[in-house]
């Protein structure tokens, strides 16, 4: 098969969906299939790309298409910044795919809603589409809504991405999510067709990550001191707020221990300006991106993850394959991910008191960082198996281009 393998996003980009589909690509490609990569080329949308083939600049398309979708004849488009800035990006990244051809293509492989939408205006007859969608899009612009984005008109934006979202999932030939928390939401809030979706687990090369694990990294632990670990991006989404409020109680109980937060993202200005109002300036290193979290995690005692939303986060299949204790907010999909009290330990969202408790009672005994982290180990291995999830993938693609000859044959 010819499989395109496309996302909105920019690719590269930190968090979970680009390392999905590099991991995809290469054992698909390992099983003889040819496979391409699409996205935007950057954050600010400047090209969108074939990745390692060929590129497009938007820059000269954008002018056009506000000269035929002006605001005196579409006053809905610009009546909400968000819709307006979405909508613009979203034409671009259709007219760019549209450019560089779909016909060669036997699957289109897209990752999130948007994607799926614009993909399925243009794609040739032939091709099957199957989207995977790594979270809930509606969801989090919700929340987003209610702070970064709040303007009076909010409750077009959420009309417009509740449409997005039941558009994206419901007009490939099959969705594919990977928990019961994802397909609760489309099949009740929805209403996507049951039949539609397919729900199995995420892969993750499990024999690279350990080989990781065993390289040195420049930063190395203090000594005498524990070490607690966020990894991924610095969003909102990701409460990583509450995780400092929360060592800013820790640090009047306890001062054994240092905070590594690894990742980049629109708050880390906001949150070192909180480490210092906190007094946390010496306790927590912000570390920036890097590619070497693997070691990082070998040398952590703790791994916390405060999310608001979250849905299968890759950093959670990381802490566990490096068999760490782990402490996790009970939010979307982590439930379906962590035990309570056998392979992590769960807190209410925002409940500062609570993750406070829990960093503490770990840090007070080294048994049981060691059990729970050799349970969540077990899990791990028993679950994120890559060469599962390409199966269950394959047999999708297989699935969807059966349904797609049907459909066209009706």
């Amino acid at each position: 098969m010819k499989i395109l393998l496309a996302t909105y996003w920019h690719v590269p980009h930190l968090g979970g969906v680009w390392p999905y589909m590099l991991q995809l690509k290469k054992k698909l490609e390992s099983l003889n299939h040819e496979v391409d990569l699409l996205g935007y080329g950057d954050e600010a949308g400047s090209f969108v790309h074939l990745v390692n083939k060929q590129q497009l600049n938007t820059d000269k398309l954008l002018p056009v298409l506000k000269s035929m979708l002006n605001e005196s004849d579409y006053p809905t488009i610009y009546m909400n910044k968000l819709i307006e800035y979405t909508e613009f990006r979203r034409y671009l990244f259709e007219l760019s795919t549209a450019y560089f051809g779909l016909e060669s293509y036997d699957v289109i492989h897209t990752q999130d809603v948007i994607s799926t939408v614009s993909i399925n205006r243009i794609r040739p007859p032939k091709a099957a589409l199957v989207a995977s969608l790594h979270g809930s899009v509606a969801h989090e612009i919700r929340l987003q809504l209610e702070t970064i984005h709040k303007s009076p008109t909010s409750y077009m934006a959420r009309r417009y991405f509740d449409q997005l979202e039941y558009d994206g999932a419901s007009s490939a030939e099959y969705t594919v999510l990977n928990n019961q928390w994802m397909k609760k939401i489309l099949t009740d809030e929805f209403r996507v067709p049951n039949e539609k979706i397919e729900v199995f687990h995420y892969g993750y090369d499990i024999e690279k990550f350990f080989l990781l694990m065993k390289k040195t990294s420049e930063i190395k632990r203090p000594v005498n001191k524990k070490v607690i670990m966020y990894s991924g991006r610095l969003v909102q989404l990701k409460g990583v707020e509450h995780l400092l409020d929360a060592l800013g109680r820790l640090k009047e109980e306890r001062q054994d221990w240092i905070c590594w937060i690894a990742g980049e993202g629109d708050k880390l200005a906001e949150l070192r300006l909180q480490c210092k109002v906190l007094g946390l300036e010496e306790d927590v290193m912000f570390l920036g991106n890097r590619d070497d979290i693997p070691s990082l995690l070998a040398q952590a005692d703790i791994f916390v993850l405060p999310s608001i939303i979250e849905n299968q986060p890759l950093s959670i299949i990381e802490a566990q394959l490096a068999g760490k204790a782990i402490i996790a907010s009970n939010a979307g999909g982590l439930p379906e991910m962590i035990q309570h009290n056998v392979t992590g330990l769960l807190t209410p969202v925002g409940n500062i008191e609570c993750l406070c408790a829990n960093l503490n009672k770990l840090l007070k005994s080294q048994s049981l960082r060691i059990t729970l982290g050799s349970a969540a180990k077990d899990w791990g291995l028993s679950h994120w198996s890559l060469d599962n999830m390409v199966n269950h993938t394959v047999e999708v693609y297989q699935k969807a281009i059966t349904e797609r000859r049907r459909s066209l044959n009706d």
